[in-house]
């Protein structure tokens, strides 16, 4: 079995979210392997050598969910920290550079390495438990709609 490169890091990695609405909706992803495999999310992944944020969050969207969105605007930058064993650093380290948007097109499903999508209502999102800073960056895009 390969190593995963993004455990235990040397650097932090840039990964790039979507903070995607629909009405009163939030699309949210159930992940498919680490770090929070199981867990529900916002969609998004790991930016490419040569690919811009923003090219990065459409193409991670289009892959998790068969869906596009209209124009993006830059949301909020987080960084995910994962402890790890003593004396080996962080399991795990992402910056995270959030997009809000609006649904343009398309039919939610699950790809790549999700396992499951779903509208969430924004007013219902407890049975997600959602990390807390998910649950503050959708409320950030919900407040600058």
């Amino acid at each position: 079995m390969t190593a995963n490169p993004r455990e235990y890091p040397t650097r932090p990695w840039v990964g790039i979210g979507v903070v995607l609405l629909r009405g009163e909706e939030v699309l949210l992803i159930r992940r498919g392997r680490p770090p929070r495999v199981g867990e529900w999310s916002l969609p998004g992944g790991g930016q490419r050598l040569g690919e811009t944020a923003e090219a990065c969050a459409r193409r991670e969207l289009l892959e998790e969910t068969g869906l596009e969105a209209g124009p993006l605007t830059l949301l909020a930058v987080v960084d995910a920290i994962t402890p790890g064993e003593a004396g080996r650093g962080p399991r795990f380290h992402y910056t995270i550079i959030d997009f809000a948007g609006a649904w343009a097109s398309g039919d939610a499903r699950p790809g790549g390495d999700v396992t499951e999508v779903a509208w969430a209502p924004l007013d219902a999102l407890a049975p997600y438990r959602l990390w807390p800073e998910a649950l503050r960056v959708i409320a950030l895009a919900r407040a600058q709609r």
